[in-house]
């Protein structure tokens, strides 16, 4: 009998739904339940074929166990390793590499010094910053957010220089990202389920949280729609996340790529909404099914991104940067020479419902 568990904190309604779901469906030699852990030994096998990670950012012993779990064979999702190692400034330079739009982004030192530095062990970081370079890059309004992060902790709305110097201050010793604002007319949060199963919501971020998810909103345009769901594919597929969410911000037609780092998403009825969580409660039970079925004992089942495997989108910048000598008319152009930005300018204009700016937006998030 193969087993798949689940590893959740407190929330309620998923993890019950998630194990019903897989166990009603009565798959020969697959159940579910919620796991159970009494001991942890080193390569030694907790028992479960997959295990659906909600919790482990938060709680480092879980992180600890799933390695171990992963090393013996477990399928866990999403990957511990690559969760690990993965943050939002990081990604964010992946996006740009592979052609998928986001905010004009940069990171800044944390405010306090870290715990058992001084001022000699930041020898090679320049003082003062560049800081007029930075706002110029940037601009305002602008969004002030952990690097690493997520909830909603620690964002701060930055209005002008002299409303930075304060909010820099509370950051203590949280190392943040200086990020432009999108004023969108539109905002989606998408689920993504095995780098292929896509649930695009509408979503209005500036709402209370119970109530940002706009059920009953006229669907926006099907090929807007459709140029979401291939980026949403796209970072999740470089990234290597089984189980994530994806949101963008819609200004002038083109999605800008907001937040993809929440390899475990809110998946809780009441702010999700009943046909929300259906769709999530069915996915994933039949994913998790479908990697009860391919795992094998003794060997790597976790899924590894196209970054680890390849690199940085090697593929994706050459086939951009030939449809840009191609429209220019140019026969010999030096791989790596044209700007990634332009890469991605371009791409946005063959996919995007409305033409895309001719320059890249004044920075604003």
């Amino acid at each position: 009998m193969k087993k798949i568990g689940i590893l959740f904190g407190q929330e309620n309604s998923f993890p019950h739904a998630f194990v019903d779901r897989i166990n009603q469906k009565g798959e020969k030699d697959i159940s579910a339940e919620f796991v159970h852990i009494d001991k942890v030994m080193q390569a030694e096998s907790q028992g479960y074929s997959v295990i659906i990670d909600r919790i482990s950012q938060d709680v480092p012993f879980y992180r600890a166990m799933l390695k171990n779990a992963a090393i013996c064979g477990t399928a866990v999702i999403n990957n511990p390793f690559w969760w690990s190692a993965d943050e939002k400034f990081f990604n964010n330079a992946l996006a740009v590499k592979i052609g998928v739009p986001v905010p004009k982004t940069v990171i800044l030192p944390s405010k306090d010094l870290p715990d058992d530095t001084t001022s000699q062990s930041f020898r090679n970081l320049a003082y003062p910053l560049d800081w007029d370079g930075i706002f110029n890059y940037v601009g305002f309004p602008a969004y002030m957010k952990p690097f690493d992060g997520g909830g909603w902790k620690e964002v701060y709305k930055i209005d002008s220089l002299d409303d930075l110097w304060p909010k820099y201050d509370q950051t203590k010793q949280y190392v943040m990202m200086l990020q432009e604002e999108i004023i969108f007319d539109d905002y989606f949060r998408c689920y993504c389920i095995g780098g292929k199963h896509v649930r695009i919501m509408q979503y209005e971020p500036r709402n209370p949280h119970h109530l940002r998810y706009e059920h009953g909103k006229a669907p926006a345009e099907k090929k807007l729609l459709e140029t979401v769901k291939n980026y949403v594919i796209k970072l999740n597929k470089y990234l290597g996340y089984d189980f994530n969410t994806v949101e963008f911000a819609i200004r002038n037609g083109v999605p800008y790529a907001i937040d993809f780092c929440n390899p475990a998403p809110d998946a809780e009825v009441t702010s999700v909404g009943q046909e929300n969580f259906d769709w999530v409660v069915e996915t994933a039970a039949d994913y998790a099914i479908e990697r009860a079925k391919k795992q094998k004992y003794g060997q790597d089942n976790l899924t590894w991104g196209e970054f680890v495997r390849t690199g940085a989108a090697k593929e994706d910048l050459l086939s951009s940067e030939k449809k840009i000598e191609k429209k220019a008319g140019k026969k010999d152009v030096e791989t790596g020479k044209i700007d990634h930005a332009i890469s991605a300018e371009e791409t946005v204009k063959k996919s995007a419902p409305q033409k895309a700016p001719a320059k890249k937006p004044a920075a604003k998030k």
